[in-house]
């Protein structure tokens, strides 16, 4: 998962919500972090990721592929 992939994802599940979750909320999975401290310390955002699905009960049915763009049609 790129990071540009991660921001998508983080904005399709939680929407309006998304900014405050990625600064505030503590990810036990993350090492104690936020996602956005984790993000800034070098921890993939695909880890990063699961640790916010997982803290915040994302079905798994919507954790794997998210933030993926449709493939472009030739």
């Amino acid at each position: 998962m790129r990071r540009s992939e991660f921001d998508r994802a983080v904005s399709e599940e939680f929407g309006a919500q998304a900014p405050v979750l990625t600064a505030d909320l503590v990810l036990s999975s993350a090492g104690g972090r936020t996602a956005a401290q984790a993000l800034g310390a070098g921890v993939p955002p695909r880890e990063v990721w699961l640790a916010l699905c997982a803290e915040t009960d994302v079905p798994l049915n919507r954790r794997y592929g998210a933030g993926r763009q449709e493939p472009r049609r030739r």
